[in-house]
């Protein structure tokens, strides 16, 4: 992450017997690299010789897969000579993300270094949480380490808590859109949801000297420090037949669709003070109408706290009004889910849907979500480990 106290310098300066003389776990990707040492945790921890078993989230382990592309062999890590067990938490059945608890089983600590960036949908931090599931239910007794990093929303919460009956890969119950917590206060979340009762331990991170960006993106489709700002509305246009920018230098900032040439004559496009936006052409290399011109924007945020969601409900909302039958939901199986339509388990919750159905106006939705923002923000304080609180944007004064 930063070249600043971070916590991985402070993992790698801890004397705690059992990582240096029991069998470890590492749950991590390419964002755990250590600048002082010039070297990935994984290479650090196999070099001394008790690292056991290396677990990869979706994207693998060094983000070179896309979106839902499987990882069945690990054979492909072979050449990195590690001389461990590598495990797939991202296979190509839904099983394969809950971790076998044969593979926990006989390790003295699991050790999560793991970049989330915010937004309940991006898969990594459930793939943490699954894990906690499954050494609640088996009782295993093992040290967890989790190495705590900063949220690139910061303390902002957006949009509703998520329904048990929307609950998925890319949606914990009971977390909103965006949550505004460090993985580490996450994982305080998942201990009270599960009532575990092995011994975690959240190696901090210096608040105050962090930089606010990454140098390591830690997913294919997250490239810049703006991203993760726009993603927590951008990413409901998964749930379409609307490009979201993937097979663009910019995903979910660029989006559009061949349909929406009506674009550049629309004076009453819902726009945000806080965002620009600037209508362009583009041609998606892959994913989404590869090859094909589209008609959208690019989002550019002003200095203003900017709602992705909020914003996000109105574009979609309008869109599917002014196209008629060219816009249509996504219907293909989404994350392993098959009985639910994406947009359903992204939204998570029954009155956004209704309006993105055209169904109900907006001025329902507002108190829905303002109601919800201030009820989890109320209920995370319990979660923080650090002195900044929660915050939202009032986007009723737009």
């Amino acid at each position: 992450m930063a070249k600043n106290q971070d916590s991985l310098s402070k993992f790698l300066s801890m004397n705690d017997p059992v990582l240096y003389d029991g069998r470890l776990g590492l749950l991590c990707n390419q964002t755990s690299f250590s600048y002082d040492r010039r070297h990935y945790l994984f290479n650090i921890l196999a070099k001394r010789g008790n690292l056991e078993r290396l677990f990869l989230p979706e994207h693998g382990l060094f983000a070179e897969l896309q979106d839902q592309v499987p990882l069945v062999s690990t054979q492909l890590y072979d050449y990195l000579h590690l001389g461990i067990e590598i495990i797939s938490l991202y296979g190509d059945r839904e099983s394969s993300l809950v971790v076998d608890p044969a593979y926990l089983n006989g390790l003295d600590a699991l050790i999560v270094d793991i970049q989330d960036i915010g937004s309940r949908y991006y898969t990594f931090a459930t793939t943490v949480s699954y894990i906690f599931d499954v050494l609640a239910s088996q009782h295993i007794d093992i040290e967890v380490y989790v190495l705590d990093r900063p949220n690139p929303c910061g303390r902002q919460v957006e949009g509703t808590r998520l329904n048990q009956k929307y609950a998925s890969f890319v949606g914990r119950p009971g977390l909103p859109h965006k949550h505004g917590l460090t993985i580490g206060e996450l994982c305080q979340f998942y201990i009270q949801q599960t009532d575990s009762k092995f011994k975690l331990h959240i190696v901090p991170f210096d608040w105050n000297a962090r930089i606010p960006t990454w140098e390591i993106a830690p997913s294919p489709n997250m490239p810049t420090s703006v991203t993760p700002l726009v993603y927590t509305g951008q990413c409901l246009l998964e749930g379409t037949n609307i490009s979201e920018g993937r097979g663009t230098t910019r995903p979910f900032e660029i989006w559009g669709a061949p349909f929406m040439q009506w674009i550049h004559g629309d004076d009453h496009f819902p726009q945000s003070p806080a965002a620009i936006l600037r209508p362009i052409r583009f041609v998606p290399m892959f994913h989404k109408h590869s090859g094909v011109v589209c008609d959208g924007f690019q989002l550019h945020l002003t200095d203003r706290p900017y709602h992705s969601l909020e914003h996000s409900l109105r574009m979609i909302n309008y869109i599917r009004s002014k196209s008629g039958s060219d816009f249509h939901w996504r219907d293909e199986a989404y994350e392993f889910r098959e009985d639910k339509p994406a947009i359903e388990i992204l939204a998570g919750d029954d009155m956004l849907i209704h309006y993105l159905s055209g169904d109900i106006g907006f001025d329902e939705v507002v108190k829905k979500i303002v109601d919800e923002e201030e009820s989890w923000i109320n209920e995370a304080a319990a979660y923080l480990l650090y002195p900044q609180k929660l915050t939202r944007v009032d986007f009723r004064k737009h």
